[in-house]
């Protein structure tokens, strides 16, 4: 059978899925098959919440789905967060932090996090952040083994620095690049992208 890939630049504003099954929501969201007219086996590799941008992968491989997500393949994250990040917040987040999962305490996994010293170039912002309205902000890249729900967001609130605007810019050697939102890309996928 053959396979189709994808990558995605995932807007803002946007669930990572398909469709829903629930009638009053299609009003209210917006979906991925809004974007492109997908193989109806399609599926996204992981997800990213309705307020995160970026890379998401599509498949219609769910052994390759389950190798990614199960596998440690890096996941790369700009983040965005409100206040001057401090250095001692830093050595916190890469160490790995407890955050609330589901009812108990998580412990994260040790990881890359790295404060920017000159903002990264991106895509202009959805309007409906409120980016330094009052606070100034920074900016930190932060490369991650394990996707927990809304882990990055939750760990840099544990730290004090709330995330205002999150970007998925690599999953293991697959890059976001130049994509804006929106866009879509069919993509060769295999194995190798360990």
């Amino acid at each position: 059978m053959k396979h189709y890939h994808f990558k995605v630049y995932k807007p803002f504003g946007m669930l990572s899925q398909l469709t829903s099954n629930e009638e009053r929501q299609l009003r209210k969201k917006k979906f991925l098959s809004e974007l492109y007219s997908f193989n109806s086996e399609i599926m996204p590799i992981g997800r990213l919440d309705e307020k995160s941008e970026g890379l998401l992968l599509m498949t219609t491989d769910g052994k390759l789905s389950d190798i990614i997500n199960r596998k440690g393949v890096e996941k790369e994250y700009l983040a965005q967060l409100d206040g001057l990040i401090s250095t001692q917040a830093i050595i916190e987040l890469s160490s790995g932090v407890n955050i609330g999962l589901f009812g108990t305490t998580y412990g994260t996994k040790p990881c890359t996090v790295e404060q920017l010293l000159t903002n990264p170039t991106l895509p202009e912002p959805s309007a409906k952040l409120r980016i330094g309205r009052h606070r100034p902000t920074s900016w930190i890249r932060i490369i991650l083994t394990e996707g927990k729900f809304r882990q990055i967001r939750k760990m840099t609130a544990a730290v004090g620095y709330p995330t205002i605007r999150l970007v998925r810019v690599r999953i293991g050697n697959i890059y976001l690049g130049h994509m804006q939102p929106g866009q879509v890309e069919p993509i060769t996928l295999n194995t190798d992208i360990i």
